[in-house]
Formats: structure tokens, sequence, C-alpha cells
């Protein structure tokens, strides 16, 4: 993206020297994970690895957050993730809540949406925040971890591949060192340095169309919604969208011609008339500038060698959809649990191939719908065009023609067709099948408490969980896996009857849920050896 020069200034953070850099050139340090790049991806990722007992070397060449809001809109799955990291209250107390859009074509509204119809879920579908108010809140969490070593203005400019390690040389304002690592994780962007150092390349498709970003401060009335307009009249033959964030900042985005100057485009001057004509005046002020061409693109693998990628270094899709931000903690949290059982020894270095196996496949399935928006925003012929058109016309009045309208679709989890699945053995009617994401509902505790199933998830660790539904003949949780009763003596109370609506519960069934919320395997009448069995192959020993 090019950056107009508006953002104010954000929290600046000191180079402080290391003890590393003390040592002989012949001897670097070891460290069993060392994660490069600290935005949202990889400050989640070092504070989920500390809190399973980790040390983790954080590196980032910058020392400052906050270049610009970049990603606002969080998911409901990624604020249940940082609600285990210990972040999640001050994300939603700060971040604007939303559930409601609205498509507009021209002057009329075409249909709105609601992304969270039905209560009983502790977090809301979305938040918007912007991201240097969540990297602020990570940097925070990781003060209160020993475990994790955040290093500024230490760039990564070599690397070179082991057998059983990956050696970094690392520039700081005092000169060079090295580090020597068990498995160093990219998190640092779309422009990373490692991806190059490793010889991988992006494939994919880079679209032509030019979309500016402004983010402006005032005070208005429009609802707390997302609104996305075809052919408004203040825009005439392309797109638009405004979006809250705090403090009164709101985020716009028009779409631009392809051929559109970008230096001249991201001038303040030009570009307050075209904000002016779609609020209908001028009292604003511009909090940030950019301009941006969607990307749709993902490297082959995640994998090569001891360096794992994740988050925009590994992939890159359009933001219309929220799916950049939102997919990349989608990787730390799946990545976590195998990294530090690897290095623990309980599970063999194989299940890291499974990283690559479900985050490339939920890469595919984000890039596909991103492209698909990308193609109905900006139509790449006269039939793309024309078939836009009547499909906006049809939705108007029919049911199926709204539902085929595509100004961005909101990120949502994926369902991995995962090795570590057990297939269903019984018939079921709903509830998430293995490989889906699990789903939160109201429970009340024997203290009489009221709290949710995401809460009894997070508490007393984050290893593999048993969720049942008790009765007399109700199955013990194997050692190591914590255990969560709805109903019987001692379990949680369901008092509206939604865990068991939303897991399709009958007496004695159960779900083996994986350290991130995933389900490995289900059962309406478990016994001890298909749990066991379904555990192995959810940890990658069989």
């Amino acid at each position: 993206m090019a950056e107009a020069n508006t953002q104010k200034a954000k929290t600046q953070f000191g180079y402080r020297r290391h003890s590393d850099q003390d040592r002989p050139g012949q001897s670097p340090a070891e460290h069993p994970v060392v994660v490069v790049g600290a935005g949202p991806v990889g400050l989640s990722l070092a504070i989920d690895l500390a809190q399973r007992g980790q040390r983790v070397v954080l590196l980032d060449d910058a020392d400052r957050i906050g270049e610009g809001s970049r990603a606002i809109c969080f998911s409901k799955r990624s604020l249940e993730y940082w609600d285990r990291l210990g972040v999640a209250d001050r994300m939603v107390d700060k971040g604007v809540v939303w559930s409601v859009g609205r498509i507009f074509h021209g002057e009329s509204q075409l249909y709105q949406f609601n992304l969270l119809p039905e209560d009983g879920h502790k977090r809301p579908a979305f938040i918007n925040l912007q991201q240097y108010y969540a990297e602020a809140y990570l940097v925070d969490r990781i003060s209160d971890l020993p475990g994790i070593d955040l290093r500024w203005r230490n760039k990564v400019t070599a690397l070179e591949q082991r057998n059983d390690s990956a050696l970094l040389t690392i520039e700081t304002p005092e000169g060079a060192y090295r580090l020597n690592a068990q498995y160093v994780v990219a998190c640092d962007g779309a422009r990373s340095s490692l991806r190059q150092m490793v010889g991988a390349e992006f494939a994919g498709q880079v679209f032509e169309d030019q979309f500016l970003i402004a983010d402006v401060k005032m005070t208005a009335e429009f609802p707390t919604e997302r609104w996305f307009w075809f052919d408004p009249p203040f825009h005439a033959g392309r797109s638009a969208l405004l979006h809250r964030q705090p403090d009164d900042v709101w985020r716009i985005d028009l779409q631009l011609n392809r051929y559109a100057d970008p230096v001249v485009e991201k001038k303040p001057e030009n570009v307050r008339p075209r904000i002016a004509r779609m609020l209908g005046h001028d009292k604003f002020e511009f909090e940030w500038i950019s301009l941006y061409k969607f990307q749709c693109r993902r490297m082959d693998r995640f994998i090569h060698g001891r360096v794992i990628f994740a988050g925009d270094s590994a992939h890159q899709v359009s933001p219309f959809g929220a799916r950049g931000a939102n997919s990349g903690l989608e990787d730390a949290e799946n990545l976590s649990w195998k990294l530090d059982r690897v290095l623990r020894g309980a599970s063999p270095a194989s299940l890291l191939e499974t990283y690559h196996v479900e985050r490339s496949l939920a890469a595919d399935e984000n890039i596909r719908e991103s492209t698909r928006s990308t193609d109905f925003m900006a139509p790449n012929s006269h039939q793309e065009a024309r078939l836009r058109k009547a499909v906006l016309s049809l939705a108007r009045e029919t049911e199926f023609g709204k539902r085929m309208v595509n100004g961005g679709r909101l990120s949502v989890p994926c369902s991995y067709d995962s090795p570590l699945s057990s297939r269903d053995a019984d018939s079921w009617r709903g509830g998430p099948s293995p490989g889906c994401s699990m789903l939160d509902a109201p429970v009340t505790t024997r203290a009489g408490e009221q709290a949710y199933l995401t809460d009894a998830f997070r508490r007393g660790g984050a290893d593999f969980t048993l969720l049942s539904f008790s009765n007399a003949a109700a199955i013990d949780a194997p050692d190591g896996v914590k255990d969560i009763r709805i109903g019987g003596d001692g379990g949680l109370a369901d008092p509206q009857g939604l865990v068991a609506r939303r897991y399709d519960a009958e007496p004695d069934t159960a779900y083996l849920l994986r350290p991130d919320g995933y389900v490995a395997a289900r059962f309406r009448h478990p016994t001890r050896e298909a749990i066991a069995a379904a555990l192995s192959r959810a940890q990658g020993l069989n």
C-alpha cells in the first residue's frame, strides 16, 4: 500500500541490547522458537506458546506500532481465541460491536443481513478496532508473560537452514548477531523477507482495480453497521464502503479507476472532495489515507524446513470480507498447540505437516471467496459486468438474487478435511462435525453463575477436552484430557437447552475437542477405546 503522511504517531518502543549479542560469533544462543514479526499474528502466537510453557523470542525490525488503522474488523472466532490469550475483554470494551450489514444499489437498499441473529454467544459477530489498539493490548499482555523476549529493531538479514535448526543473522543498531532456533515462525507480512530467504514465491492473482482507504475523524449519526454501495450517487459507477471505528473514526473505502495515479489520488486535497460528496459535508479530519490493489495469492507450502509461515507472509486476500487478519489469527491458534506438542516431544514432528494441510485449505477457501467478491465488485469483462447488473436488478425483487450479490462475504471459520479428524460412525442431524469449530452457548455453573461454554473450554488448561452430555453411564475423560460435562451430577447446567440443540446432543453424546477448539471426533455412545483412538489420531500419533 502507498500511504499518505497523515497517520498520527503511535506507541514507540526503545531498542534494548540483549546478552545474546555478547556471545562469540561461533556460539550463537540457542532458542526453541523464534517468531519474526510483531503484528497481531506474531504477537498472538507468542502469547499462546508462552501460556503453554514455551520460551519465545519475538523479533521485529520496527520500533513502534500503529502505522495506520490497517485491519479493523475482527471476528467472533478471533475474539474467542483472544479470550484464551487474556486480551478479548479489552478488545471488545474498546471496539465497536456490530452484526448488521446493509447493501445498497444507487440510493436504494437492496437488503440487510445479521451475522449473529441468535442470542446465546459470549462474543459478538464482529468488532471494529484499529489494528494499532489490538497490537498495543497484545504487547501489554506480553509484558505479563516472562516467557516472551520481545526485541524491537531486530531485523533478520540472513537464514541458514540446518538439519535440526535454523540459524538467523540479525541486524540491530549496535551491529549484527546470530541466533539458532529449533523452529522459526515467519509472521513478517506480505513483503516477508524470510519468504525470500527460503526461495518461495506467491502464486495467485493481482487485480488491477485500485481502492482508496480513508480513515476520517468526525461526529456522525450513522448507525453502527457495515454499509456497502454499488454505484452510489456520490461515486457513480464504482463501489463504496462505510464502517465505524472507535474514537469517532470512520473507515471509508472507495473504488477507483484502475488507471488512476496513486501519487495523485492519495493527496489529502484530492481525497477531501470525494469524501465530502459521500458525507454531504467536509467537517472531518484525516487519520490515514492509503491506496491498494487486491491480491489473492499464497505460498505453495507453508513449511520450509525449520521455517513455518503464518498470516500475510503465507497468504494474501482482498480486505473486503475481513479475511486477512482473521485468517492469520486462525493460523496462529492452529500452529501453536501443534508446535508446543512437538517441542515437548509429545507428538512427532510430522504433526506440523497438518498445519500446512489445514491452513492451506483455509487459504484456498479464503482466496476463492475473496476472488469471487473482487470479480463481482470490479468486473473484468463485459460479460461479468452484465451479470452483475442482472444480479443487482434481481436482488431488488427476489431472495435468490440477494444471495447472489457479493459485497465482500464476511470471514467465517474454515472446516478442515483433516487427517487429525475421526469420521462420524453415528447418525447426526446437526452439530459441528469433525473438522469444524466448536459452537458457543450459555451455561450455568454449579455455583449458579452464568457463563458460556467457551469460558469452560478456556479454563483449566489448553489441551484436549471431552465435552460430554452425561447420565449415569458417562465415560470419564482419558488422562490428560479436560472434562466438561453438561448435566448430571457436578456438570454444567444448560438452562436454555442451547448447548444440547447446537450440538445435537442426546444422553451420552460426547465431543472430543482439540486445543484450538476444533472438533476432533464425536460419539453417540462413546467407549474408552473409541475416545483413545480418536485422541491418538488427533495428536498425530497414528
